[in-house]
């Protein structure tokens, strides 16, 4: 094995070099500034820690500051509100439904002989009164039967006179014993047999003048006319179901509603005792009254498929604003509440615990009122719990609390109104209420 050995540098090499470090001791702690040089950092990382949080809270606080001073600023701001005075008044139990307008009488008009059509007196929509012409038909061939049947009447009667007189003569010669008795007894016959040819005669006659009366064709009721249905110059036939005029009445007119079996009791009670209940036809919206009318008759049973049983109520109609076949919303007042306190309805809210209205005091502060809440008609309510003349919001809800300041304008109070039942059964029964007296104005509520 090959020993290699390592040779001394000469002088130059050896005084250019660096000199050795010196080694280093282990386990000698370091020195002060060295131990310095190693821990700046997490000095400075705490600093910003804390510089960073200090603002976080600073804004924070500032934040939580300006929320509660818009709170404060929003609870010292009055608030607009509409408001009504609570009255005292009296309010109608209704019982609504969907009724039909049906005319008393709806006479078509057909022929009762066959012949040509002369002449249309009336125009169509026209009002026309009983015994008016409305048709004429050829009269002539029925003249002419009536001149015949006049003329063979004329015949027996003739005969039959002649009969009589044979009688007569032969009843003075029977007394003179001038003649069997048997032939008087013939003649006596013979006059019956004549007596009886007249009166056939007579009916004929009478048949005749019939038929030549009903080529005039006059109106069986006062009404008005439809569309024109036949022109002049057609030919019609005796007894057809094609009617020639359609006359309606109009003045008085009825309406048919349908109404709950449930609600029998209570209008029954009220005819016994001799009243008379008003009924109200409103439009189809259930906002504009058409006509106001009385209770004519109930039907005699109920309609055991719907439940419900039939009214009929009288219109007066005078200014032809019901129309028949007409859908109405019918509204049947069966009662009045007397002396109870009336609130509009928009004024009313309602939560879990129940309905409540905002009472304005004096110092203009609203406080929530719970109430109970009646009868209502859409518009007006009748309450328990709040006092005649006390002032209550009708809107503004959705900012409203209980003992916020408010700034108020009136809008006026509530009047007498109804309530209104839907009524099952045939036909549906749906509708608003008409009420007296002022209504406040709808608004969404919202509860305290």
């Amino acid at each position: 094995m090959t020993e290699y050995k390592s040779l001394p540098l000469p002088p130059d090499a050896s005084s250019t070099a660096p000199p050795p470090k010196p080694a280093l001791q282990t386990g000698m702690p370091p020195d002060d500034d060295t131990k310095k040089k190693s821990h700046w950092w997490i000095w400075a990382l705490l600093i910003a820690i804390l510089v960073i949080g200090g603002l976080y809270y600073y804004r924070q606080k500032q934040a939580a500051d300006a929320a509660a001073a818009a709170k404060a600023a929003a609870t010292q701001r009055a608030v607009p509100v509409v408001t009504a005075k609570a009255l005292k008044g009296s309010m109608g139990d209704y019982v609504e439904a969907l009724g039909t307008v049906t005319p008393v009488y709806t006479v078509s008009v057909t022929s009762r002989v066959s012949g040509q059509i002369m002449v249309v007196h009336y125009k169509e929509g026209q009002t026309v009164n009983k015994g008016d012409a409305l048709v004429d038909i050829d009269p002539r061939p029925y003249q002419a039967a009536l001149t015949q049947a006049q003329g063979q009447l004329a015949h027996d009667q003739a005969l039959l006179s002649e009969a009589e007189i044979d009688l007569d003569r032969y009843k003075t010669a029977f007394s003179q014993n001038a003649i069997a008795e048997q032939q008087v007894y013939d003649q006596e016959q013979t006059v019956k047999q004549d007596q009886g040819t007249v009166e056939n005669d007579q009916g004929t006659v009478a048949n005749a003048q019939v038929n030549l009366a009903y080529c005039h064709i006059t109106s069986p009721i006062q009404g008005r006319v439809g569309l024109r249905l036949i022109d002049p110059g057609n030919v019609v036939q005796a007894a057809s179901t094609s009617p020639l005029v359609v006359v309606t009445q109009l003045q008085p007119i009825t309406v048919i509603f349908s109404v709950a079996e449930d609600y029998l009791p209570e209008i029954q009670k009220q005819i016994r005792q001799g009243k008379t209940l008003s009924v109200q036809a409103l439009d189809r919206t259930q906002e504009s009254q058409i006509a106001v009318g009385t209770v004519l008759t109930l039907d005699n049973e109920v309609d055991t498929t719907t439940g419900t049983v039939r009214v009929r109520a009288m219109f007066p109609n005078a200014d032809e604003s019901l129309f028949p076949n007409q859908f109405v919303n019918a509204k049947l007042l069966v009662s009045t509440e007397e002396n109870v306190t009336l609130v509009p309805s928009a004024a009313v809210q309602r939560n879990g615990q129940g309905a409540f209205v905002y009472v304005i005091k004096s110092d203009s502060t609203a406080s929530v009122r719970n109430i109970t809440a009646g009868t209502t008609d859409g518009t007006t309510t009748v309450a328990q719990g709040v006092n005649p003349g006390e002032v209550i919001a009708v809107n503004g809800f959705d900012k409203l609390q209980d003992g916020i300041k408010v700034t108020t304008s009136p809008q006026g109070g509530t009047g007498a109104g109804g309530k209104g039942r839907g009524s099952g059964g045939a036909g549906g029964g749906s509708g608003g209420s008409s009420s007296s007296g002022q209504s406040a104005p709808t608004s969404g509520g919202s509860s305290p």
